[in-house]
């Protein structure tokens, strides 16, 4: 089988269609997969729901999709330095589904593990909780979480071998783990290839098995979110 693919639209090619649900990798412009989301963007693919730590900043990463109006909704945990996100959520152009971080993680994983559902104390009292069922184990209440499982994963990683073993780097690694077991199919971009062996087996963080498809998409701008400076102090 195919595993290796020239660019992000031949990666993509025959697994999109109008009103499906997505996972993709990556914390604010850290480890996101964004040849294949510009990939999304070019081929118009609309009505998106995307589970995803956040949407990206303004006209990068996720961002993008917001703006050419791609996105039906979000499941997100943080989303506060996206001006569009915030325009048209409150706008309701946008749904939204607010969801803790470590309870984002969990949902994807238990997806990926055939977990339908979960309880956890995160959230239990607050708006997280409305409308899910509520259910009290040793006199503590805990609320029923359910699993994610998608159509599709997104996912940036550093190395892979041209089997599809994959090792994330360092914080990039951040939601892409998860989420790359949580669907159907799995592509991932990465930013080397190397020959099936070269790779450490005890270093593998994502074995070949859940990556179905695989682009090198190197050269990368990393790109800052906020870049902070301040004069050199004389000695």
């Amino acid at each position: 089988m195919k595993k290796i693919y020239s660019d992000a639209a031949a990666a993509l090619d025959g697994l999109l269609f109008n009103g499906m649900h997505l996972c993709v990798g990556g914390f604010g412009l850290c480890g996101i997969p964004e040849r294949l989301i510009d990939a999304l963007q070019a081929d118009g693919v609309k009505n998106l729901t995307i589970a995803s730590n956040n949407a990206g900043i303004d006209n990068e990463g996720l961002g993008k999709l917001l703006r050419s109006k791609q996105v039906k909704k979000m499941i997100s945990s943080y989303v506060g330095e996206n001006k569009e996100f915030e325009r048209q959520f409150l706008s309701g152009e946008l749904e939204v589904e607010f969801c803790p971080q470590g309870t984002l993680a969990e949902r994807c994983r238990a997806g990926g593990a055939g977990i339908p559902g979960f309880y956890t104390k995160t959230g239990v009292g607050t708006q997280v909780a409305e409308g899910k069922e509520v259910k009290n184990f040793d006199g503590e209440d805990y609320i029923l979480e359910r699993g994610i499982y998608a159509d599709l994963c997104l996912i940036k990683g550093w190395k892979a071998d041209k089997a599809g073993n994959l090792i994330f780097r360092k914080t990039a690694r951040n939601f892409n783990a998860p989420m790359a077991t949580a669907g159907k199919i799995c592509v991932a971009e990465v930013e080397e290839i190397v020959e099936v062996g070269e790779l450490d087996p005890d270093a593998i963080h994502l074995p070949s098995i859940y990556v179905k498809r695989l682009i090198n998409g190197a050269p990368y701008d990393k790109k800052i979110e906020f870049r902070m400076t301040r004069e050199r102090e004389t000695a």
